[in-house]
């Protein structure tokens, strides 16, 4: 598969500021690893030297740049990562084939609704009763769909997938490998000296574009929803607990946490291996930086880090602060020994 320099064009609204030797280009490279039939970019200072001395056929710059890689076309564009995504996403539908149908291997309850001329389900592949799947919707190798389950149009569930019963999908949902959408809330009651299981009995709702990564596990509601809201993307080995809300356009990074009934607002972006307390409430646009715990309520709009969560530069005169500490002992522990020699 292919693109043209006018595809590119076309595509990304850049312009040509550098002339190359190739017209189309077939791969998409790091600029160290980029050949002439590769696209690739500059996305961050920190690579200008591969940059120049790059052999990528085509490179995406920002218009701050002004010198060029002999040989490469350089097509200037506001956001070089975001172009290079589109590119990215044009030549994924120019390979992937969609080929609907019902595999031999899969097994379906006689009651799902779904039109097979429009869905997708591969082999190993399980479709409980009561189920719907909506057009173009694509169920790959060993999904497990439970009872009742409603996966909307245009959904993609990548391999070994499994969302439990009665849970539902918005349209243009992505799974990615091996996730788990509608597990059991951990849930336990104390009684008379036994941990007893508190049965969770609601489901889970991911609107329309959410992306869930691979080993990410979303627990069932113990009653109502779960729910994840529109456009929101959630990294790898993430945990949602049960009654966790997320708002739209969320970003969940790898190994966060969320614990029961949390809820986050809108725009809410957390990193890496950072905590969110149960039943707390992080506001529109607040960022919570790597490692972060959220132990109380935090405003929106603000960037929090540390343990328990601060507003950053709060933290950052904490963190300061703390590293001058072993100076002061060592000031303070002079000024003793010479006020003892006074004496």
């Amino acid at each position: 598969m292919q693109l043209t320099l006018e595809e590119i064009i076309e595509l990304t609204g850049g312009k040509i500021v550098n002339e190359g030797r190739a017209d189309s280009f077939s791969g998409l490279a790091s600029l160290k690893e980029a050949g002439v039939d590769d696209v690739s970019f500059l996305g961050n200072e920190k690579y200008y030297a591969d940059y120049l001395a790059t052999a990528a056929g085509l490179v995406l710059v920002p218009t701050i740049v002004e010198r060029f890689p002999k040989g490469s076309v350089a097509i200037e564009v506001e956001n070089p990562s975001y172009a290079f995504g589109l590119i990215v996403k044009k030549l994924a539908s120019k390979q992937r084939v969609f080929k609907p149908g019902v595999h031999p291997a899969a097994w379906v309850a006689n009651d799902v609704v779904f039109n097979a001329d429009k869905v997708s389900i591969k082999a190993g592949a399980v479709v409980e009763s009561g189920s719907r799947i909506g057009d173009g919707t694509e169920i790959n190798s060993n999904v497990s769909l439970g009872e009742g389950v409603i996966i909307g149009e245009n959904c993609v569930l990548h391999s070994n997938v499994v969302v439990r019963e009665f849970c539902e999908l918005g349209d243009r949902v992505i799974l990615q490998p091996s996730c788990v959408i509608g597990s059991d809330g951990y849930g336990y009651e104390l009684v008379d000296g036994r941990h007893t299981k508190v049965d969770q009995v609601g489901i889970v709702v991911l609107e329309d574009d959410v992306e869930i990564g691979s080993s990410t596990t979303i627990d069932r509601a113990r009653f109502g929803k779960t729910t994840i809201g529109e456009g929101t993307k959630i990294d790898n080995q993430v945990q949602v607990a049960h009654n966790v809300i997320i708002g739209k356009h969320c970003l969940v990074v790898a190994q966060t946490g969320l614990a029961g009934s949390c809820e986050l607002g809108d725009y809410v972006t957390i990193a890496a291996q950072a905590g969110v307390a149960g039943h707390i409430k992080v506001g529109d646009q607040a960022v919570l930086l790597g490692r972060t715990g959220a132990a109380k309520n935090l405003e929106g709009g603000k960037m929090y880090m540390g343990m328990p969560a601060r507003p950053l530069k709060e933290e950052q005169k904490k963190l300061a602060s703390l590293a001058r500490l072993p100076k002061l002992l060592k000031d303070f522990k002079d000024l003793k020994k010479s006020l003892s020699e006074a004496d």
